[in-house]
């Protein structure tokens, strides 16, 4: 039997904000990210990760339909532009069904 994808399947991406530098406030960036976010993507979880020398990155864990033109493309558009993040690294994309609608 052949799975096809259900309609509104979605994507699970997550994703490494890497600040400008130490004094780049993170919680801040959070708001940021939430309001320049397309509306059909959904910021589910962030976590501040060590690096080193007082240096964290953000990690973004990002819900956002499968089938979405571009992929994650504008994503890393959308938050390259933000102002204290240096560089934006997707980690990880896997389809989920966990968060996906009726």
């Amino acid at each position: 039997m052949i799975m096809m994808p259900r309609e509104g399947s979605r994507v699970l991406v997550a994703i490494r904000l890497n600040p400008e530098g130490t004094d780049v406030d993170l919680d801040e960036v959070v708001g940021k990210v939430r309001s320049k976010l397309p509306k059909e993507f959904n910021l589910i979880k962030h976590e501040k990760v060590y690096v080193a020398f007082g240096l964290y990155v953000l990690r973004l864990y990002i819900l956002m339909p499968e089938e979405y033109e571009g992929g994650t493309e504008t994503l890393e558009r959308v938050l390259s532009e933000i102002p204290g993040i240096s560089s934006v690294d997707v980690e990880m994309v896997t389809r989920t069904e966990a968060f996906s609608g009726p």
